[in-house]
């Protein structure tokens, strides 16, 4: 007979791999009907709604919001450990995509920052821990109780307001990781409360509990809006301000960090893991890392595989040239030398 957790398990890596699916697919739903209204109206960028009457674009909303819900359920079923560093798939998914259905080439690159990005979510799903000590709402009631997560949010909270009141105004033009570190932390207290208000809604459903009725319940949901408000407003800030390419790798980053760090204090997830786990949870971490890097940093180099192997051949030829041309000239250099006659 399996094992309830490891059940759960399995729920919870199928809506996050599902979510991934539609949130990545939204994203290109959304760009064609943006694409098509270009040749009718003014473009989004312009200031225009016109998408607002395309139904196209409305699919790819309700996609977006199918997937979103996925990823919210998710976090109910399983670790946070293990479905927020999955949420890289969705950016594969996006530039696989639309490199077949947008004509946006993915070059060599970022070919290999998608086959590394599903490589290293995969070490990830090898090692990170398949369960939790926290089984309901009131089991997530006692553990954010704990003294090290209270003074955790609120070392968070305090870092917060001085960022956003007083050091990210004077400096944070100037610095991409001030705003991002705001949006990443706010980030880690929306996902704790996703995984609280997750938890309240499966005992409602599958128990007799009915937690709609606790006002805790309600908190989390206001959190989660007001988290997600303040995370929106600063990452736009900070899109706004930087480069996609490096804003993008950055977030994920810092995000998934924080959210692992939060996790890991409320539920204690890695102290049963082994060594090796943990090592190899990092591991797989760093990569997904470098292959977001790929995928972003270099998107705008136009470099395919007979790109590198011409590279390859003229260095080569280069490095001909010169064994030849030092060749020849040590052949000078041990001639006699005879002296002239008188």
């Amino acid at each position: 007979m399996s094992d309830p957790n490891d059940w759960d398990f399995f729920v919870g890596l199928g809506l996050a791999l599902s979510s991934n699916l539609f949130i990545g697919s939204s994203f290109i739903i959304k760009k064609k009907a943006l694409l098509t209204l270009q040749q009718y109206g003014v473009r989004a960028g312009a200031g225009g709604h016109g998408y607002l009457r395309q139904w196209l674009w409305w699919a790819g909303l309700i996609t977006m919001g199918v997937g979103e819900s996925a990823n919210f359920m998710a976090y109910a079923f399983a670790p946070a450990a293990v479905v927020t560093p999955l949420g890289a798939l969705s950016i594969v998914i996006t530039a696989i995509l639309s490199s077949k259905y947008l004509n946006e080439r993915l070059n060599i690159l970022g070919k290999i920052g998608c086959i590394l990005c599903i490589l290293g979510s995969t070490v990830i799903l090898l090692h990170v821990p398949k369960s939790e000590e926290v089984d309901n709402f009131e089991d997530f009631i006692i553990k954010s109780q704990n003294f090290i997560f209270i003074s955790y949010v609120f070392i968070l909270i305090t870092l917060n307001i001085y960022i956003a009141f007083y050091y990210g105004p004077a400096h944070g033009k100037d610095n991409l990781i001030i705003y991002i570190i705001l949006c990443s932390t706010i980030g880690s207290l929306t996902v704790m409360s996703c995984k609280g208000l997750g938890l309240a809604l499966k005992d409602t459903i599958y128990s007799e509990i009915n937690q709609m009725n606790n006002l805790l319940t309600w908190i989390f949901l206001f959190s989660i809006i007001l988290c997600i408000m303040i995370q929106m407003n600063y990452l736009n800030k900070a899109l706004d301000l930087f480069n996609t390419g490096i804003v993008t790798p950055v977030y994920y980053v810092f995000f998934t960090t924080f959210v692992i760090i939060a996790s890991n204090i409320l539920f204690q997830e890695w102290r049963y893991m082994s060594f090796e786990n943990i090592l190899g949870s990092i591991c797989g971490f760093l990569i997904v890392i470098m292959a977001i890097f790929l995928l972003n940093a270099f998107s705008d180099i136009n470099i395919s595989l007979n790109d590198l192997k011409q590279i390859a051949i003229l260095k080569r030829e280069i490095i001909q040239k010169r064994k030849f041309h030092h060749s020849n000239i040590n052949e000078y250099s041990i001639l006699p030398i005879i002296p002239r006659s008188a």
